[in-house]
Order: structure tokens, then sequence, then C-alpha cells
């Protein structure tokens, strides 16, 4: 991932740096049937006083209706294109299964449009994919961690982050998360492959 810096020719400018966004589609608009209006507050509660100073203005978001628990098991699906999100630090990637269901999902370090992902037990080891942890080989790096089966993905789902699957014993798995913090996991509790993408998020200034 390219970070894109400026001449500085204003002293606000002389440090300022932004993504490059490498591989997202900068004219792509996101999927209607994706997205759901977000409500403001500014601040405010039910009574309209202010309770939370300095919110209010900003850009008109549209929330991205994210497939955290990947329901559609043993359908491959082809990656569409990758986008921004303006409601999260990763990037996501729009997906189109073979029944032409469309679906978001957070894009990982590597995927590109074009690619096939799935969700299944039997699936490869490849970024995307998207299984049980008892199918998952220790060692590997995941992200979109399940807490309870059937739940949805609730851990390790920020850009450039991801996990690390350190053993599994007796229905438990233990995982590294990016903190360091070594947490036991149900096995059947699934985990995409691979790290979250837009790994230089956390290098822009």
């Amino acid at each position: 991932m390219a970070i894109k810096t400026f001449k500085p020719y204003t002293p606000a400018r002389r440090n300022m740096t932004v993504s490059g966004f490498d591989g997202v589609d900068k004219k792509a608009k996101p999927e209607r049937s994706l997205v759901e209006t977000l409500k403001k507050h500014a601040g405010r509660n039910s009574y309209g006083h202010i309770t939370v100073r300095h919110h209010g203005g900003g850009n008109k978001r549209k929330y991205r209706v994210i497939d955290f628990k990947r329901l559609k098991t043993d359908m491959s699906a082809t990656v569409e294109r990758i986008e921004y999100d303006p409601n999260r630090s990763a990037y996501i990637a729009l997906i189109r299964y073979e029944d032409n269901t469309l679906s978001y999902i957070l894009a990982p370090y590597g995927l590109k449009a074009g690619d096939q992902v799935i969700a299944s037990a039997e699936a490869d080891i490849k970024p995307g994919n998207c299984l049980p942890i008892a199918n998952i080989p220790v060692g590997e790096l995941i992200h979109n961690i399940e807490l309870y089966p059937g739940k949805g993905a609730q851990l390790v789902r920020s850009a450039g982050v991801a996990g690390q699957l350190m053993a599994k014993e007796n229905g438990m798995a233990q995982v590294r998360l990016p903190s360091g913090e070594v947490r036991y996991i149900r096995e059947e509790c699934k985990a995409c492959i691979g790290q979250v993408g837009n790994t230089d998020h956390a290098n822009i200034q």
C-alpha cells in the first residue's frame, strides 16, 4: 500500500500523509441494496439537549451492511471490487455469490477483484476464506473471529491487524490477539484467513 505525501506549501501540509487507495475502486458507488441510512445525533439526547460537546457537522455517510456471519456456506463468490468504507478503517470487498446474491465482507490483505472466496469447512487456506477454527492449521494468521458460534465476527476487524492461532486442545483454541492477549475461543467458532487489508492505515498522519 502506498502513502501519498504533499509538498509543504503550508505548515499543515508539511507532515500530512494520506492513503494512496491502491486497488480500491475510486469511482464505484456503494451497492444500494447493502446500505442503510445513518442518523446523526450531533451529541444530543432524546430531549434535544447537547450532552456531548463538539459533535456535529461532517459529511453525510451511508452505513455499508457487512456480512460478519458468512452464513452462505459451500458456495463460492467472486470479488467484484474493493471499496472504501467511511465507517471503518479497513477496506471492504463487494462479492457476488453463484446465485447472484451480493454481499460485503472485510477485504483481507492480498485480496483483489476477480478472486474467489468461500465459507466452508473444507475451504482452502487462502485470504478471504472463512472456516471453523477447528479446520484452520495452528500458526495461521486469522481475522474476523467469532466469540460465540453463529453470532458473527467480533474480534480482529480493524485495518492491518491479525490474530494468530496458537494451539487447539479439548474443543478450545488459543488465539493471540493483536494486543498480545491470548484468548480461549471455541473451535466451532468461525474465522477468516489472512490479515485485514489497508495495512498502512496506522502510518497515516
